[in-house]
């Protein structure tokens, strides 16, 4: 459980390391799963956006009992797995994420989700470890990004130089099996991975059940901005009940 000096750092900064690591046996479990996906989808090398559409296996990771208590501590009892996906730096020419917002992409509303990110590698600063704005989830609002369609990046919509300052940039140096927590509006990014080590980070996007996923807003956004196609995403129940009542959830 998060304490309660780490709860206030997660709302003031809006994140959180906490003191829990993932039992080596289920980071290995991981990387091999996900060293499986690649043999049939090589595309996935640097990004797989939603690795749950193509291996459902991934979700269990996601059921883990601590991992949600955590969670719920930051947004509620009722939670549903909109999502989970995989940045795989490789060693030597992994690519970089530009500067953004995850809200800036996401079919819900009121815009809500609270991301863990799972090092599955040592993410240090020199292999492209995530850099985050602290505070800058507060405004509880979606500042300006533009589409940059570099072949380079794993994401296409980038925020504005003029809407965050990068040198209060953080850096999350984690070690293999340490978790992060982030707010949806919290400003990020990360650096190419140039070094001779991999760095391999899963997330899992938790949604508190008050919102609900719309698919056809996932429908215009990826019509219109050209990200990742969300409308035909499903949505695992983990616990609680759908507030909502509009969600179309899965079980088990």
């Amino acid at each position: 459980m998060l304490s309660e000096t780490q709860i206030e750092q997660y709302f003031e900064d809006g994140y959180v390391i906490p003191d829990y690591r993932i039992p080596e046996e289920t980071i290995i479990a991981i990387q091999d799963r996900h060293n499986e996906l690649l043999v049939s989808h090589p595309e996935f090398r640097d990004y797989c956006p939603a690795i749950l559409q193509y291996d459902e296996g991934f979700a269990d990771f996601c059921r883990n009992k601590e991992i949600l208590d955590m969670v719920e501590q930051l947004i509620g009892p009722d939670i549903a797995l909109w999502n989970s996906s995989f940045f795989a730096k490789p060693a030597g020419n992994g690519k970089a994420t530009p500067w953004h917002q995850d809200g800036e992409y996401w079919p819900i509303r009121p815009l809500a989700t609270c991301t863990v990110w799972v090092a599955v590698d040592d993410a240090t600063r020199e292999n492209g470890c995530l850099r985050i704005i602290k505070g800058s989830h507060k405004e509880k609002r979606l500042f300006e990004h533009k589409t940059n369609p570099s072949t380079d990046l794993t994401l296409n919509q980038e925020l504005l130089t003029t809407e965050f300052d990068e040198s209060k940039a953080v850096d999350l140096v984690l070690e293999r099996g340490q978790i992060s927590l982030h707010d949806v509006f919290l400003a990020h990014g990360s650096e190419p991975n140039t070094s001779s080590k991999s760095r391999r980070g899963m997330t899992m996007r938790f949604m508190p059940m008050t919102s609900i996923f719309d698919h056809q807003l996932a429908r215009e956004q990826y019509k219109n901005m050209h990200v990742p196609d969300h409308s035909e995403r499903k949505i695992f129940h983990m616990r609680g009940i759908d507030r909502s009542g509009k969600n179309n959830l899965a079980f088990g």
